[in-house]
């Protein structure tokens, strides 16, 4: 059954991953969490306030993630010393997946895994991947469904517009 699961939950996820969508949020507080990261440490969205955060939930089987984090980590690269950070929540029930990923596509962010999917959930996750911009105060800005070429610039404006307020 729990492969059926994964099986269909990943079915579902491509399906989803179709429409692609950029949405605006009404400033809602993004939940908090606290999650296992890939350094062994436990990080908690929290601990993050006074700074933007791009909230990155991706799979190892996820194409489009292949070819967005990178692009992701270009741009934590370069905001990274204005109060900005990346934080990459790894959906797979196996993190040996994602290890295995990150071999082929090494990122410089922090990477946390949410092997029981509670703050995927808590996200109203639907599609591979999901970025939610996260504001200094805590608040969801913008909902990114979906990956297509050239949402790496629209992270980008947003990243800029967040750090300057």
């Amino acid at each position: 059954m729990k492969g059926l699961l994964k099986i269909s939950g990943r079915a579902a996820a491509l399906v989803l991953s179709a429409t692609i969508s950029m949405t605006s949020v009404a400033s809602e507080p993004a939940p908090d969490f606290t999650l296992k990261s890939n350094q062994g440490e436990n990080l908690r969205l929290e601990d993050y306030r006074g700074q933007v955060v791009m909230l990155n939930f991706w799979a190892s089987w996820c194409g489009p993630c292949r070819t967005e984090m990178p692009l992701m980590d270009d741009i934590y690269q370069e905001y990274k010393d204005l109060g900005f950070t990346v934080l990459a929540v790894n959906v797979d029930e196996d993190s040996t997946d994602a290890k295995r990923f990150l071999d082929a596509v090494p990122v410089s962010y922090p990477i946390l895994y949410d092997n029981t999917s509670t703050v995927t959930a808590a996200y109203g996750v639907d599609a591979m991947p999901t970025t939610v911009m996260i504001d200094r105060d805590g608040n969801a800005r913008f909902v990114h469904r979906g990956y297509k070429p050239g949402y790496e610039d629209e992270y980008e404006q947003q990243v800029r517009q967040l750090v300057r307020e």
